[in-house]
């Protein structure tokens, strides 16, 4: 078993973490690496839990905030970018491979934080670290709905930090999500003598014709501007090249401001689609998942606001960020990498944002940034 040295410098502990493939459902090495890292910091009084293929430390030191550091330990499929490669030297350098951007940089900054001060008599914030599995595939999966269910009393403190790509600075709060698959249903009929049948994918048209002309909105939340939108992201029919087919799917998915609450973007997505009394027509909901408010005024918050110098925008995409909302922790996502660069084959992510994340998150969880 791989057994990582969390407390090495953080572009190294990353390159670490990506060449322990882990994509989701294959976590296991990965998590052994890592518990068998953390174990060591049980003489300074860390507690240690694993549940499944999730770790949880935390100090207890009796600080007067609690700060949790959370990450997943999952990436999407291996695209030939495993081991990982350094391109250029210090600063410039990019370090590239599977996860470099979502999110073993990120990772690696926060499990570095958690073993270098976790002893420490800088510290001055008490610290839960979570390196959980199954952020990249449905909801169900995910680790931190396990702890959720099996261990609540961890998910407690003042603050939550996401170690999400975010270009190192704060992305806050995060846009819900949703995803349908609509099923038109029609009758099979040979294509020279159509009117024998029903094209389902036919009936599709509407449907696309009313998502193309959905006006999407611009929501601005404490100085946050979010942006949603509705797409389609699936589509699937055809049984021959001379067949009409009796099945047709279109799959849908709807990014919306978390303003909405998620019962309340469902009946609007609904309502925009108008397909729910229609008996041709099929509805699955393949994932909901509500968004986060930003959640910037906390006092915890604030200081890492200022610590940043400020540098704050919204989370698009949608990340766990909710699921620490809904328990009325203040969250926010922090970490290094272009998000845009995340999934990608060339995933690549500069060391410079990497040493940055690290800085900032020692001066953040020392204070020692409010002395400079």
């Amino acid at each position: 078993m791989s057994r990582l040295t969390l407390s090495k410098d953080p572009v190294a502990l990353a390159a670490d973490l990506i060449d322990i493939a882990s994509p989701s459902h294959h976590e296991k090495a990965l998590a052994d690496a890592i518990e068998a890292g953390l174990r060591p910091l049980e003489k300074d009084g860390v507690e240690i839990l694993r549940i499944d293929n999730t770790l949880l430390a935390r100090t207890n030191r009796g600080f007067r905030e609690r700060v949790i550091l959370a990450g997943h330990i999952d990436t999407v499929p291996i695209a030939d970018n495993v081991p990982h490669r350094l391109e250029g030297a210090g600063e410039d350098a990019i370090l590239h491979g599977c996860g470099a951007v979502d999110m073993k940089t990120g990772l690696a900054c926060y499990l570095h934080a958690f073993a270098s001060l976790a002893g420490s008599t800088r510290l001055s914030r008490d610290l839960t670290l979570i390196c959980y599995e199954g952020e990249e595939v449905a909801s169900r999966f995910n680790g931190l709905g396990f702890v959720e269910k099996r261990a609540p009393e961890w998910l407690r403190g003042d603050v939550a930090l996401l170690g999400e790509p975010s270009g190192r600075v704060i992305e806050a709060g995060c846009q819900g999500s949703i995803r349908l698959t609509l099923t038109a249903h029609g009758e099979r009929a040979h294509s020279a003598r159509a009117w024998l049948g029903d094209n389902a994918a036919h009936r599709l048209a509407g449907v696309m014709q009313r998502i193309d002309d959905y006006p999407p909105r611009t929501v601005t939340i404490d100085g946050c501007e979010y942006r949603e939108g509705l797409n389609v992201v699936g589509l699937a029919a055809g049984v021959a090249t001379n067949t009409l087919p009796d099945e047709a799917r279109l799959t849908v998915n709807f990014r919306f401001a978390p303003d909405r609450l998620l019962e309340d973007a469902m009946g609007h997505l609904r309502q925009v689609l108008a397909v729910d009394d229609d008996p041709a027509f099929d509805v699955h909901v393949d994932d909901a998942v509500g968004g986060a408010l930003p959640g910037l005024h906390a006092p915890a918050a604030e200081e890492l606001v200022r610590a940043v110098a400020g540098e704050v925008r919204a989370k698009f995409g949608w990340t766990d960020v909710a699921r620490f909302s809904s328990l009325n922790i203040p969250a926010v996502n922090f970490g290094p990498g272009d998000p845009g660069y995340a999934h990608k084959p060339g995933e690549q992510c500069p060391v410079s944002d990497i040493t940055h994340v690290a800085g900032v998150l020692e001066l953040y969880l020392t204070g020692e940034f409010s002395k400079q």
